[in-house]
Formats: structure tokens, sequence, C-alpha cells
């Protein structure tokens, strides 16, 4: 038998599905009740408009689309009716549909916004379906009524001063502008999620929204030699999770992520600190949770335990038959941030193995003696499916099963939540 065969397609059909036809799986709850405007200009980003509309809902959101005619040469009518699941709006009628008097929108999203169209709503001009449209979800910006956000999409030599002076001035009437993916010269559509994150972070409404909190992830190394280092197997993805989910609640959230680790989403770049090993992550850790800012400290990251009296210098020489590392602990960083910023609000993790349920909590429950709550988990419990399965520890509460990395870091922003209410 070869392992290196070509797969084949055996003609079989899909398997069946309860979802209908219009009809999105769920992937996250972000924008769950929320009714989104999705205004679409005439730019060749445009094209991507049915895939947005599709990741909005996918996200719990209701979308209309707002469509220029221009926009019309790029996408189709019917694939945005389809993506949307509504009728899609391309014309000022009777009905007043750019007041919005038919329906409340809870934010207006401008995707994508072209120079033509960013320039005349910064000057008041409203000559079409979408400039009349966005008059209105400016006014209602104002009045703090709804949300308007705007992403520029063009090429780069259409930056001029005009551009830049109507976007601050569109900037000074409460208006969202997001960033563009900037790539090849242009100012390129972000992806779906990304569009998705801002959008939740923009409505946002909670106890969280401007709240400073240091986030911890990955491993801290120690290193042996110039070369070679002491790790753990820890990727810092839950620490990924965690950050999304505070930004999308509008958290002012900081994340010190050690070397080793996978990457984060690009969106998030801003927002990431990497550390190379645990001395970098030590005294980071101390200037972020002094910060007068910071609210509340979250630390997932899997922290070396123990570090080699002594540093070697270079690289030792291969080739050895025995080599020996004298090892020593490490300071517990955990409990020097506690004694140092008495006021931070601290989730500490706590990971086993090999070790009962039992066991576990009661380790839980004496760490609590010196922090507001952990998360225990061990190696052993997994969900039915295979999933990552902690547990919230609190004084106030019995211990709360969290399951996935989606769930874990749900929970947490939920409990940081309930504390922030706490507290005001």
């Amino acid at each position: 038998m070869s392992y290196f065969a070509r797969e084949t397609w055996d003609f079989s059909p899909p398997p069946p599905s309860q979802l209908g036809d219009h009809s999105v799986r769920a992937v996250s709850q972000k924008l769950a009740g929320r009714s989104i405007a999705l205004m679409v200009c005439g730019g060749i980003a445009a094209m991507k408009a049915p895939l947005l509309a599709r990741a909005l809902r996918k996200a719990g959101a209701e979308v209309t689309a707002f469509v220029s005619q221009e926009a019309l040469r790029y996408v189709a009518q019917d694939a945005l009716a389809w993506s949307c699941d509504r009728e899609v709006i391309i014309d000022l009628s009777a009905r007043a549909e750019h007041l919005g008097d038919g329906q409340h929108f809870d934010a207006y999203l401008v995707a994508p916004a072209t120079y033509n169209t960013i320039n005349k709503a910064a000057h008041g001009i409203a000559d079409s379906l979408i400039t009349t449209t966005l008059a209105s979800a400016i006014g209602r910006c104002e009045q703090g009524m709804s949300q308007v956000l705007i992403v520029p999409t063009m090429h780069g030599s259409m930056h001029n001063s005009i551009l830049s002076d109507s976007l601050k001035r569109l900037a000074q009437s409460s208006v969202h502008i997001v960033k563009p993916r900037m790539d090849y010269g242009k100012h390129n559509i972000p992806s779906e999620e990304t569009l998705v994150n801002e959008l939740s972070r923009a409505i946002s409404k909670s106890p969280l929204k401007g709240k400073g909190i240091l986030l911890t992830g990955g491993p801290t190394p120690v290193h042996i030699d110039g070369v070679r280092r002491l790790t753990n197997k820890f990727t810092g993805r839950l620490a990924h999770k965690i950050l999304e989910e505070l930004y999308t609640r509008g958290a002012e959230v900081r994340l010190l992520l050690g070397a080793g680790s996978h990457s984060p989403p690009s969106e998030f770049n801003h927002l990431v600190e990497w550390v190379d090993c645990f001395d970098t992550y030590h005294q980071r850790c101390l200037t972020y949770a002094q910060d007068v800012q910071c609210w509340a400290g979250i630390f997932t990251a899997a922290v070396a335990d123990y570090q080699p009296r002594v540093k070697m210098q270079g690289k030792i020489e291969s080739g050895r038959q025995r080599f020996s590392i004298d090892l020593q602990p490490t300071i517990k960083v955990i409990d020097e941030l506690r004694q140092q910023c008495p006021q931070l609000n601290m989730m500490t993790f706590k990971y086993q193995e090999n070790m009962s349920h039992e066991a576990l909590m009661e380790i839980a429950d004496e760490r609590l003696n010196r922090f507001e709550a952990v998360i225990a988990n061990r190696g052993e419990e997994q969900g039915s499916l295979g999933e990552q399965v902690a547990w919230l520890c609190t004084k106030e509460q019995s211990p709360k099963r969290l399951s996935s990395k989606l769930g874990i870091a749900s929970g947490i922003a939920d409990y940081l939540e309930n504390l922030a209410l706490q507290q005001a």
C-alpha cells in the first residue's frame, strides 16, 4: 500500500444539514440582537460585501445592505440579497429608508468607503442614497443613538490632504474611522473578522469599556547559553482568544506574549508586546501592573518555574556524553505583583497533571486567599470533542466549568464584567 496515492472523491452527496439555504452557522454572539446597516460604495472592494454580510450574520447581527448604483458594477444585487437574507436598498424612496424610521440601526458600517463618499459626508453633501443615509446616520451618532464606522478603501495616491482633513472632521463628529489594511500601495478593506471585531467594539456597552487590563500568555523561556533555552509546550492561543473577547467588549487590553507562542491575528499587533525570556516578562509585568490605568491582570502565561543558576556565554559545544544544568527556582511573579499592586484585580491560572479534580480545587481554594479569581485545569480533563476544559474559581461562587478556548475567554470576560459592576 502506498501512502502517496492521490486522494479522490467517490462522488457521494454532502451530508444533510438542518440549515436553510439562506441560514448561517453562528460562530459567536458578538453582535447578537444588533441591527446593522451595511453601506456599500462603488469600489472594487464592493465585491467582498456578500462575504462581509455573512460574517456579520454569523456573529448574530441582522444586516440590511444600502448599495450605491456604482457599487452594483462590482457586486450583484441578488448576491447581496441572498447574503443578507433580505431586500437590498438601492434607491431613495418615499419609504424614507435613509432615515431609519422603519428600522433602528445600532450601527452603520460603510465598507468599502470611497474617496468620493468620505469627502462628501465630511462636508455635508447628501446627493445620493449612501450620502443621504450617512448624513442621517452621523446625526444619530452625534445624538448617541447609533454608531457609524467608515472603512477607507482606495489607492494610496488618493490619500491626499483633502482626504486627511475629511477623516479628521468625521472623527470629530464621533465617527469611527477603521484603519484599512495597508498593502500594495493601497488602503485595502480589512478582513471580515477584523470588521466584525471593530463593529463589536464600537457598539459595546460593556462595563469593561475603557478598563485597562494586562493579559499575559505563552511560555517565558529561560536561557541556558546564547543559543539554547528551556521552555514548555504552551502556545498562547488561549491568550489570543481572551485578547479578542476583551477587545470587542471595549477594554483597553495589552498582551505580554512569550517567545515561542503562536502569533495572534495581525489586527491585534498593536496590542501585543513580545517578551523574549523570563526576566523580560518579570520586568514588563511590573511596569504594566503599576500603571495607574491598569484595573485588572489575567495571567495565563506558562511561567518558567526554574532557571539555570548561571547562563553560559556563547554556545556550549556539542558532542558531550553527559551535560547537566544546575537549576534554581524563579521569582513568583504573581506573588510579587500581589504585594506591590494590592489594588490590582488579579486572575491567575493553575495547570496540573496526574491530579484529581478534588485536589485541583483544593489548590485553587488556597490561591483564592491571595487572588480574586483562579482558572484551574488538568491535562487529563477534556470535553467530549477533545476541547480544553477549565474551572473558574472565585470566593463568591462555586467553581464554574468552562469549555473550549472561546468558552473560557467568554467566561473570563463575563466574570470581569460582573466584577466591574460590583466595584462601580
